[in-house]
């Protein structure tokens, strides 16, 4: 089969074209379409399959990564949305909880009351009530006040309606035929219930969700309802399917049911595509280090699997979020990211960012701040005749006017300026790996750093000499990763039924009958995209927590441990050994949630063809001054530029080196040692 993948980035747009049978690639890179990202998705898709020699119509699937629902959260520029919600609750998504950003600032920025999801002109209250412990009837829902609301909304214009009442995750039926009515008075809207979309207790997280379900839904439904026209009037005939924030690829009708599913669509596939690197040199303890212009993604995969953010943990601008997620962490460190001194004269790096337009000052658009590219430039690490593959010549002088007046500012010289630039960011990324490893019981040490993105590569090697670790790995294109991890997932799709059972007391019959519940309604979204339902896998898996505390954690609840679970209660004792460093064996478990992932199996991108490579004389393109040491001590080294395509492969290249391709670069600081693997990846032992 033959799959393109494609992730949207705020520059660029990455594609990579595999053909499953014969394993060779293509990788491409068209400009960003902002205004429209189908555009340049399909141009990009149109160049790639002229490149690789072959018809758009040969193409059989098209996975997207997405920042359309993300984005419209981060700008705030969603659809105008309602809500309609139980009698007495019209304030949830203004109160929120006890917890603030900011616990003890009396003059912070609340998210979710300073640019609501939804105004509280546009929230309606409906009577209707239903009770624990299983969503029994208490008070009917008045199906008029339900029509009257509808009405309003829509003569208010509002553009999507979320239906959210207070035990809905008990029994969605009252918010179903509150969802009937409101299709009948107002087919139009784009309408999602708190039901559908987070079947879980807590209902400011839940109204939350939904909530930002509506707010993005028009957009996000618009844009991959255009995009499947656009492929299709350029001759692709092939599925197309999205990247979730899980790491699963859902079809274009669950996306536009649900997009909230895809807020980490994106960084989800640069974690698969680390995933994928780590195997083809055997490494499966992995953290990946995904670096762009203005951000650094991390995550952690142990043992070949990554984590699943926690419900305390999930987040997007602010605001809470009841959908699963890959535990990933973002902080404000990029290529981009500008040097400052704060209010205080302190050295700042980050994060503001010169983003694309102007960007950094070494690439002649008219910066005038000092970026974290800037310094690489003048400490010699990019090469300008060949940044891009030599698509664009960097402005040398530009870069060291700007760390240069920098450097006067602080009293020291460009170099050592540059350095600590250098230094200071890279110790931002360092406490941010160390904030999801060393605080988490993980010893990093033991883990490879897979270096990505644009500048990944960069920095990786620094900021694993500060965790202590012992190898970096650079996957073959690091600059198209996200886009190759992309081809190495499954459709997938995700239920969640709250359960609240304790371990004293267990129903083991029930939650086997919800499991099936579950899987059933699974097959029923799986059946109504016509996949072969007959082909999937489900995994389950339960929040615990001991009776009496305020969040879970998940653990695994195979299939075969219905009739005892013993197993289960132990796993989470364990966890919650490794998590918090204590654990309560005697004390009464609860399980609050029961989860269950549907996966069909879809081609995957293989291992590249094994590289032939060239001598360390081919490979070197010049030799230059680069600097390396600290901000108190620069040390210049005379440094070979090698094309990493020419590297010979498994001989041990000793640094200082600065390996070239297009799309990105990578610095090899003196006292490590490079190979370039047979199976495609840079192996820089620490």
């Amino acid at each position: 089969m033959r799959l393109i993948g494609v992730d949207v980035g705020g520059t660029f747009t990455d594609l990579v074209l595999a053909d499953t049978g014969t394993g060779r690639s293509v990788i491409h890179k068209v400009s960003s379409t902002n205004a429209d990202p189908s555009i340049g998705v399909t141009q990009g898709v149109v160049e790639l399959c002229a490149r690789a020699g072959i018809a758009p119509a040969a193409v059989d699937q098209v996975l997207h990564g997405t920042t359309i629902a993300t984005n419209a959260v981060l700008e705030h520029r969603g659809a105008v949305t309602g809500m309609i919600t139980t009698r007495g609750y019209r304030d949830v998504l203004h109160i929120g909880r006890h917890q603030r950003p900011e616990h003890y600032s009396i003059q912070q920025q609340i998210p979710w009351q300073s640019r609501p999801l939804v105004k509280r002109r546009h929230r309606h209250v409906v009577t209707e009530r239903l009770v624990p412990p299983r969503g029994e009837v208490l008070v009917p829902l008045d199906e008029a006040e339900v029509r009257a609301a509808a009405r309003a909304l829509k003569a208010d214009g509002v553009e999507a309606i979320a239906i959210c009442f207070l035990f809905s995750y008990l029994n969605p039926a009252h918010e179903l035929r509150a969802r009937a009515i409101v299709q009948e008075e107002y087919p139009e809207a784009f309408v999602t219930t708190s039901a559908e979309v987070a079947p879980q207790f807590r209902e400011f997280e839940r109204f939350t969700t939904a909530a930002m379900n509506a707010f993005v839904g028009p957009r996000v439904r618009d844009y991959v309802s255009r995009l499947a026209g656009r492929l299709k009037e350029a001759g692709v005939s092939g599925d197309l399917q999205v990247m979730g924030s899980t790491g699963g690829v859902a079809s274009v009708a669950m996306v536009a049911e649900q997009p909230v599913l895809t807020m980490l669509s994106g960084p989800a596939a640069g974690v698969l595509g680390g995933a994928w690197a780590g195997a083809l040199s055997g490494r499966n303890d992995l953290i990946t280090f995904d670096i762009g212009g203005t951000s650094a993604d991390i995550a952690i995969i142990s043992g070949g699997r990554f984590g699943e953010a926690s419900a305390r943990d999930t987040w997007i601008a602010g605001f809470p979020l009841l959908v699963p997620m890959i535990d990933i962490h973002t902080i404000g460190a990029g290529g981009g990211s500008i040097a400052r001194r704060d209010a205080g004269g302190a050295f700042r790096v980050g994060p503001q960012s010169a983003g694309a337009q102007p960007g950094p000052a070494g690439y002649g658009r008219g910066g005038q701040r000092p970026t974290v590219t800037d310094a690489n430039i003048v400490l010699g690490r990019l090469d300008p005749e060949n940044f891009l593959g030599g698509a664009m010549a960097l402005d040398v002088a530009a870069a060291r006017r700007v760390v240069g007046a920098f450097a006067d500012e602080l009293g020291l010289t460009p170099e050592a300026a540059a350095l600590g630039i250098l230094t200071i960011v890279n110790a931002n990324m360092a406490n941010a790996i160390r904030s999801r490893t060393v605080q988490k019981g993980i010893d990093p040490r033991g883990y490879a750093l897979v270096a990505f993105g644009g500048a990944g590569p960069l920095q990786a090697v620094e900021v694993a000499r500060m965790l202590e670790g012992r190898e970096v790995l650079v996957p073959p294109h690091p600059g198209i990763t996200s886009a190759m991890g992309l081809l190495t997932t499954d459709l997938s799709a995700d239920a969640v039924r709250t359960c609240f059972q304790l371990s004293t007391a267990l129903d083991l019959p029930r939650i086997a009958d919800d499991f099936a519940a579950m899987e059933a309604q699974i097959i029923a979204r799986f059946a109504a995209d016509a996949l072969p339902v007959e082909t999937a896998r489900f995994t389950r898996a339960a929040d615990l927590r001991y009776a009496g505390q305020g969040y879970e954690l998940r653990v695994a609840f195979p299939a075969d441990e219905m009739a005892d679970a013993s197993g289960l209660l132990a796993r989470f004792h364990a966890q919650h050994k490794a998590e918090y460093g204590h654990a309560f064996p005697e004390r009464p478990v609860e399980i609050v949630n029961l989860r269950l992932t549907g996966a069909i199996p879809r081609p995957h991108l293989g291992a590249p063809p094994p590289r032939a490579g060239g001598s360390l004389e081919e490979a070197t393109v010049r030799v230059a001054r680069v600097v390396f040491g600290t901000p108190a001590a620069p040390e210049p080294h005379e440094t070979p530029f090698l094309r990493r395509e020419l590297l010979p492969v498994g001989q041990p290249i000793p640094g200082p080196a600065i390996v070239l391709q297009t799309d990105s670069t990578t610095v090899v600081p003196p006292g490590c040692t490079l190979t370039a693997e047979a199976g495609g990846n840079l192996l820089i032992a620490l």
